[in-house]
């Protein structure tokens, strides 16, 4: 039984548009207009399980979204440290060498805070356990478990750091790419596990 996971990046904070590292900030109006404005282009299927990040932007987006999600820890956002919910150009004009090599070093982590590489492994176990689940459940009863014949959908709506991870784990890629990914708000990652493993797909928006 094949899994099909589509990972959401949170609806843009009113703190990320001020240049702030996050510290659990909701979504303001504009946040929520944007997000329900691509409920329909999106797509989601209704069917799938869904789960969302802990923190509020998450949960606020899967709200606009109109899924009801169950949070999961490990789709919680790579851990900032020290540098939480403080202006990115205050953490370059006070350390601008650590910041620099936050961006380009997969092993670099904020003060107290987590580095990309550890964010990779993380999800990577997340990741692995859905599948483990499937397999699990599909040898005790398959028509149990919220599938098909033709598989499983997951819905996570998450943070865009760990759609980065998420990309690296599938293609058993070097933790080193992480900073030539880009993902915006609102986008969508979709990857799916078959007997070959993890593979990124190009996500349909319909």
């Amino acid at each position: 039984m094949d899994t099909r996971l589509l990972l959401v990046s949170h609806a843009a904070t009113a703190a990320q548009r001020a240049g702030r590292f996050p510290a659990d900030d909701p979504l303001d109006a504009r946040g929520r207009a944007e997000a329900e404005a691509v409920r329909t282009r999106l797509a989601l299927p209704t069917d799938a399980v869904v789960f969302t990040s802990p923190a509020a932007s998450a949960r606020d987006t899967a709200a606009a979204l109109g899924l009801s999600a169950t949070p999961a820890e490990a789709l919680a956002d790579i851990d900032y440290g020290k540098w939480h919910g403080q202006r990115l150009a205050d953490v370059a004009d006070a350390a601008p060498h650590e910041l620099a090599a936050w961006t380009r070093e997969p092993d670099a982590a904020p003060p107290g805070g987590e580095s990309f590489g550890q964010l990779v492994r993380r999800l990577g176990e997340w990741l692995d356990a859905q599948q483990a689940d499937v397999r699990s459940c599909n040898a005790v009863n398959e028509a149990g478990f919220a599938a098909t014949a033709h598989g499983r959908t997951i819905v996570a709506i998450t943070h865009a750091p760990l759609l980065r991870a998420a990309i690296v784990h599938a293609l058993g890629a070097s933790p080193d790419v992480f900073c030539r990914i880009e993902i915006a708000p609102l986008s969508l990652v979709e990857l799916r596990h078959s007997r070959r493993g993890w593979s990124w797909w190009p996500a349909a928006i319909i």
